[in-house]
């Protein structure tokens, strides 16, 4: 085998070297950016979960005055027909 033979496999297995380590690296990199990802994205849950939660204590809130309103009204709607003389 030549010197340049000798050469070109060193070359060879050397950028082959580097070619591991470049994708073992990106592959890392990969990997963090889907774990910041992956933070983002349960930081959006919580943030969603409470806002359901407040959402959840507005409809109740409005559903008791809903029905306190309709209670009311149907008073109302009876208190009219007696007086029309209606029942």
């Amino acid at each position: 085998m030549s010197r340049l033979d000798l050469a070109s496999d060193r070359l060879k297995t050397a950028l082959d070297g580097l070619e591991r380590v470049l994708a073992a690296r990106a592959g890392g990199e990969a990997a963090n950016h889907l774990q910041d990802r992956v933070a983002e994205l349960e930081a959006e849950r919580e943030r969603l979960l409470e806002k359901i939660a407040g959402l959840e204590e507005e409809l109740a809130a409005q559903s008791g005055l809903t029905e306190d309103v309709e209670s009311r009204l149907d008073g109302a709607i009876g208190e009219i027909r007696a007086a029309l003389g209606r029942t």
